[in-house]
């Protein structure tokens, strides 16, 4: 069953896809957004450095009102995965997990990105609790305390360096250390804790974590730890109908400063166009996205009217 035309479909349904659904919509376009607020990787982070809000706050309790603010606007959301995209002369299609197809004139994708996992015990569990896959955005809540890192490349090295500026005790395990030179020498400078040539089988804990079990058999104790194995990009989807990564890291999707990919009346917001992992830059993207994307739906429809 194929849908009516809308102007904006957005992929994604956490801080760049909702900011994004609220600009667009109160331009006039129809909008709606596709996934479900709980895959967002804020939704189990707490957050502290977003302006205008006070404190830590929970990154779910943050979703739950952007949620309802894009829908009070007037944004449609369907929590749905999508299997699908392709497109059709200027319009794009998009085909979701319940059998529905919609037509779209213009597409933002805010999809973030999936984070590679240990696949440990207790990392799940755990997760928000002592669990982290982000330095920069948890380091503040590890003053003095004792903490690990793992992973073997740049991420977890430039990751554990950082940390030293603010945990007590920095551990670093990874398994063959593969980085440049020049970190290497910084590392090798730094306070870091080095532990090469094992692994995390197990991350311990009951309400927070307490510790890592090693594949040796050893046990360290640490109050929490950083999985830096690096992000994988959901890019899929978008490389399927053509949209380009950046050119140095192939991990990212391009974009200029109106969040514009390589094809036109599609726009990318927030993890999926790089980093820094911080909810104010995916806010700020998602803004100029769903500015531009109802910009040029606006334009689509108005010339498909006068035709």
């Amino acid at each position: 069953m194929v849908e009516q035309i809308t102007d904006v479909v957005i992929i994604g349904a956490g801080p760049a896809g909702l900011q994004a659904a609220v600009h667009a919509v109160r331009k006039k376009a129809s909008v709606l957004v596709l996934g479900r607020v709980e895959n967002s990787s804020i939704s189990q982070a707490h957050v502290e450095n977003y302006l205008c809000v006070d404190g830590v706050t929970a990154g779910a309790e943050l979703l739950r009102v952007a949620l309802a603010q894009a829908a009070r606007f007037g944004a449609k959301v369907w929590p749905e995965d999508v299997l699908h995209l392709g497109q059709e002369g200027e319009l794009f299609t998009v085909k979701v997990e319940s059998g529905r197809q919609i037509t779209a004139r213009t597409l933002i994708l805010a999809t973030g990105t999936s984070r590679k996992k240990l696949k440990v015990p207790g990392e799940k569990e755990l997760l928000g609790r002592g669990v982290s896959y982000c330095v920069d955005c948890d380091a503040n809540f590890y003053r003095n305390a004792r903490v690990a890192v793992v992973g073997n490349e740049s991420a977890a090295v430039d990751g554990a360096l950082t940390l030293t500026r603010y945990a007590a005790e920095v551990h670093l395990l990874c398994k063959d250390m593969a980085v440049t030179r020049e970190l290497g020498e910084k590392l090798a400078a730094s306070s870091v804790v080095v532990h090469q040539g094992v692994w995390v089988r197990e991350i311990a804990g009951e309400k927070a974590v307490s510790g890592l079990v090693l594949d040796n058999g050893e046990t360290l104790a640490v109050d929490g730890v950083f999985v830096e194995l690096g992000a994988k990009g959901a890019m899929e989807l978008a490389t399927s109908i053509g949209v380009m990564l950046d050119l140095e890291t192939f991990s990212f999707i391009a974009t200029n400063k109106q969040q514009e990919t390589n094809i036109p009346g599609i726009y990318a917001a927030g993890d999926i166009a790089g980093p820094p992992w911080q909810m104010a830059k995916a806010v700020g993207e998602g803004c100029v996205a769903g500015w531009e994307a109802a910009n040029y739906a606006n334009r689509l429809r108005r010339k498909a009217e006068s035709a």
